[in-house]
């Protein structure tokens, strides 16, 4: 490669899309020479068929069309996606924007194609904030060697040779401005003319199947992050409404012991897999032999931690879900707080979500030197290191919240020691694709038993306890696709999101003491067990089993309600 050095013609004074003010200094010469709009035409339509065989494969599988009909379908809609990505690129690219735009473009559309096509990803704005609140050890499992291949072929190389292009100049704006105005008036006639074509089934498809458009590649991440940033723009506005503003506590009677309850968030279990559920396998052996109380219908809140973790700590949840309304507002621990019980939140994931806000935490995210830690991450047992010493030491009631790591994949076999390999053989690669779906599923419930055992330890460590009458709801925030439709992980947009994805196992335990202080029908409690609940009931089953009073408390979604002994009492 060699360059060109060409003087500064400092009088000229032409601009806007048709000028190069630099000129060709230091432009490489062996590249092409193409005009801007051709360019765009020309990446537009690679972005259509190398960057979008998921959107494509979703469309044939979604569509009810056949034979004839079914080819016109996908001839339109890969015509209507290449006429909107020239809208886009129209739109966001001028000459001296060109390049870098479209070079970014490629590599970050190259990554959305990656996850899309090996793990069914739909870019939607609750992914992208997913993506954007993602911790670097978190994304570190998933750059895998088969990643950076794929984005170096599809994205990396496609990006060179858009910065090797030579561009045309044009001596006049104004004509450049026109042809710019044809490109995307010409781009409209072919959205509105393939729709036309195949007008039945492609309405049938988005009336039936709007999730598609989170396929569509680069527009879905896009229009997601402008998405994302309007609605935490506007949640930044106001202040945080003030919720249970009346809580209080029922006085304990004379001689009674505070309670001390500890709420377990758990990390991507699915209900299908867990051994109280009725599973194949035992993977929580540990729990069965203890008096824990199973609940076998529980449906999350959201598919992700972003979504369900804020919605199940709130007063209004997935009932009539509405995103600003929960992160604009208080959450339980602060009803708790308001009331008299002290709150801490333990993470070893990526932090609270606004939860816990202004409200005591600890995190455990970053690696320290301890048995329980490698270089990337350390198992959850870590956040019960000095727990009981300290709530000991306190003489009120206490909620403490401890936040796994769980099961997070897909390196699911960092989740566990070697004693806890109970499952073999067992995928022992961030890269999925390396693995059979045997081997993934002995990976993850391998995972379950860690789970299943820490949830053990941590009730032991709370029968030791002998200041408080202790407690133990433990929930998993989401689910986990392990291959089923050869979809992975999780996230999927709610409305389409499998049961493996949002069908949860939750568990309590009591002492004797939290039982009888409640006056609690354990039995009862059995029962209410077998019918169906919900992430929504967490809010109001706290308060009731903390004998918080207050107007927010929901007693139709307090778990508890009913199902005390004594009928003047009520949870």
């Amino acid at each position: 490669m060699h360059y060109v050095k060409t003087e500064f013609n400092r009088g000229s004074s032409r601009g806007g899309l048709g000028s190069d003010p630099l000129g060709r200094l230091g432009k490489p010469i062996c590249g092409p020479q193409l005009g801007v709009n051709t360019l765009i035409i020309i990446v537009a339509m690679y972005f259509t068929f190398f960057l979008n065989s998921a959107f494509f494969a979703e469309v044939i599988a979604k569509s009810g069309a056949d034979g004839a009909a079914r080819a016109l379908l996908v001839i339109s809609t890969g015509a209507i996606l290449t006429a909107l990505n020239v809208l886009i690129l129209g739109l966001l690219c001028v000459r001296w924007t060109v390049k870098p735009v479209l070079a970014l473009l490629l590599v970050v559309s190259a990554t959305a194609a990656y996850y899309s096509d090996n793990y069914s990803v739909y870019f939607d704005a609750s992914m992208v904030r997913n993506v954007l609140k993602t911790d670097g050890a978190e994304a570190g499992e998933l750059l895998t060697w088969g990643f950076f291949l794929a984005v170096l072929i599809k994205g990396v190389v496609p990006a060179i040779a858009v910065c090797m292009v030579r561009l045309q100049r044009s001596s006049n704006v104004t004509r450049a401005i026109l042809a710019r105005v044809l490109l995307l008036g010409m781009a409209v006639v072919v959205i509105v003319g393939a729709a036309i074509a195949s007008f039945d089934d492609l309405s049938s498809l988005i009336r039936n199947h709007k999730q598609v458009r989170y396929l569509a590649n680069p527009g879905n991440y896009i229009a997601s992050i402008a998405k994302v940033v309007r609605e935490d723009t506007r949640a930044e506005r106001g202040p945080i409404q003030v919720v249970g503003p009346d809580a209080m506590m029922t006085p304990h009677p004379p001689g009674a012991k505070p309670h001390f309850l500890v709420i377990v968030v758990g990390e991507t279990v699915r209900a299908q897999n867990w051994g109280l559920n009725g599973y194949g396998r035992q993977t929580t052996p540990q729990l069965a032999a203890l008096d824990v109380v199973n609940f076998s219908g529980v449906t999350a809140c959201g598919s992700n931690t972003e979504v369900s973790v804020p919605c199940m700590f709130s007063a209004y949840g997935r009932r009539d879900y509405d995103r600003d309304k929960i992160k604009g507002s208080e959450s339980l621990l602060h009803v708790l707080e308001r009331a008299g019980v002290r709150t801490l939140w333990r993470d070893n994931q990526t932090g609270c979500k606004g939860v816990c806000s202004d409200l005591a935490f600890e995190s455990y995210r970053v690696p320290v030197k301890d048995v329980l830690c490698d270089d990337q991450a350390c198992r959850d047992e870590i956040m019960l290191q000095g727990l009981h010493d300290s709530i000991e030491d306190n003489p009120g009631d206490v909620v403490v919240v401890l936040h796994q790591l769980g099961n997070h994949g897909p390196s699911y076999f960092k989740r566990y020691p070697e004693d806890l390999t109970k499952f073999t053989p067992d995928c022992r690669n961030a890269d999925l694709g390396k693995c059979t779906r045997g081997e993934i599923v002995n990976a993850y419930d391998n995972a379950v038993l860690a789970t299943d055992d820490f949830l053990a330890k941590t009730i032991r460590m709370l029968e030791q306890d002998k200041s408080h009458d202790t407690g133990l709801i433990y929930v998993s925030d989401h689910g986990e696709s392990l291959g089923e439709a050869n979809v992975y992980l999780h996230g999927l947009p709610y409305a389409i999101a499998p049961d493996t994805q949002i069908k949860v196992p939750m568990v309590m335990w009591m002492s004797d003491g939290m039982k009888s202080s409640n006056n609690l029908d354990l039995q009862c409690v059995r029962d209410r067990s077998k019918q169906p609940s919900s992430h929504d009931n967490l809010f109001h089953s706290v308060l009731g089993l903390m004998q918080v009073r207050t107007t927010v408390l929901d007693e139709s979604l307090n778990l508890f309600s009913g199902c005390t002994s004594n009928a003047g009492h009520s949870l």
